[in-house]
């Protein structure tokens, strides 16, 4: 991890720079598999399993039986885990929803608000490494309380918690499909995977372009997405070994991770760097941790204050408030994806279990996207009822305003009511 000393802010930009793929060559070889699926379907689906990761597909649904049984491959404690993840995930999200309030904006004109669950969606769950059966809580959960009416899930993975947390949320179909083909199957629907409306979840960089690709195309997604990160500001009265920690559960995500320490101790990022380095020789996924360190960086800074303003133009998915008046920092941050505060709020727990989405706007998105909530699965539907005493009200201003906007037929709707 590089240290850079009390940095001027001209310097700041280029040191909190991702790092990044090029984005076009990536899209250019994307979209040729989008266009073939679109054009082919599910033939094109097995073409792309057979070349990309030597499968013979048949069928791409995962069978109710195979969703039965995967229950019974995993181990009580992994299950209870789970279960209990599921149970804070859903009381947090529920605490989302909101009824509609009418609101009389002046007499005989009443106006209100509802949330309506988008009827179709698709989640994405990568195969890999590191099977995401977190990801399937964090999107499932909030769909089936939103009143999604169809959840389609697309994954290559195998992996028996991936399915049994498919199940456990309500999922109304599972496809062993992965890749930008699967994206490309969610976007414009195959014979056998239906189309929906919008795509959620993660995946290497052809993923990200293969659904930025169609969000061109009026396909919504859940926001744009690039490598995991997190970043830190600890002061003195941290534990560097917690702080290690942090930035190594980052870290071990892939080679393209970023972690960032922002410290006003010299003494803390060298107690700190000392301790990653000592706990990267336990980790099984060194390789991939050590790479990501190369992208990462240690910044001390002369003041609170300074610490603060850096970290908001950092903009960091995950941002970790080691310091003493946590709270009060927290308060002035205004960009962020989630933030933990205090030495015994690891990032590892909205990762999985404490009820926070880990769903996160990264790369710098913070600035101006939320994270997924119950807000990403509805949309808002607005009604307004009008009698006539208020027309009469309200009636004269809309034409008057009509008029002036050289809209005619507009004034005249309003006209014939009046007369």
């Amino acid at each position: 991890m590089k240290l850079f000393d009390r940095p001027e802010r001209k310097d700041w930009q280029a040191i909190l720079a991702r790092p990044t793929a090029d984005i076009s060559e990536i899209e250019g070889r994307v979209q040729p598999i989008l266009e073939e699926v679109r054009n082919n379907g599910d033939e094109a689906l097995r073409k792309f399993a057979l070349a990309f990761d030597n499968i013979l597909l048949n069928e791409f649904e995962v069978s109710s039986s195979d969703l039965d049984s995967a229950e019974g491959e995993l181990s009580e404690e992994l299950k209870d885990a789970i279960k209990l993840a599921y149970a804070n995930v859903y009381k947090f999200h529920e605490a989302q929803k909101s009824e509609p309030e009418v609101i009389e904006t002046m007499p005989g004109v009443q106006c209100w608000r509802k949330s309506v669950g988008i009827e179709k969606v698709g989640i994405y769950i990568p195969g890999g490494t590191a099977p995401l059966f977190s990801t399937v809580l964090m999107l499932g959960i909030p769909a089936k309380i939103a009143g999604c009416k169809e959840i389609v899930l697309c994954s290559p993975s195998n992996h028996p918690a991936i399915l049994f947390a498919a199940k456990l949320v309500g999922v109304t179909k599972v496809f062993r499909i992965g890749g930008a083909q699967a994206v490309a199957a969610l976007a414009y629907g195959t014979e056998s995977v239906p189309q929906v409306s919008k795509i959620f979840g993660p995946g290497n960089q052809y993923v990200t372009a293969a659904k930025q690709l169609v969000s061109k195309e009026g396909v919504a997604i859940d926001m744009p997405a690039g490598p995991s990160e997190v970043a830190v500001f600890a002061d003195d009265s941290a534990e560097p070994s917690f702080v290690a920690a942090d930035l190594l559960s980052q870290a071990e995500h892939g080679i393209d991770s970023q972690v960032i320490l922002v410290s006003t101790s010299s003494e803390m990022i060298a107690s700190v760097q000392k301790e990653v380095y000592k706990q990267l020789e336990e980790l099984p996924r060194k390789e991939l941790a050590a790479a990501s360190l190369e992208n990462s960086k240690c910044i001390l800074v002369a003041s609170q204050e300074e610490a603060i303003d850096i970290l908001n133009e950092y903009a960091a998915e995950h941002l970790i408030l080691a310091i003493e008046n946590a709270e009060e920092v927290g308060e002035q941050i205004v960009n962020a994806g989630s933030i933990f505060l205090g030495n015994y709020t690891p990032e590892s727990c909205g990762d999985y279990a404490s009820g926070t989405n880990h769903t996160l706007p990264t790369n710098g998105f913070a600035k101006a996207y939320s994270g997924v909530s119950l807000d990403s699965f509805v949309k808002k539907i607005t009604f307004q009822k009008i009698t006539k005493a208020g027309l009469e009200k309200l009636g004269p201003a809309v034409q008057i305003m009509a008029e002036a906007e050289s809209l005619q037929g507009h004034s005249n709707a309003v006209k014939v009511r009046l007369k």
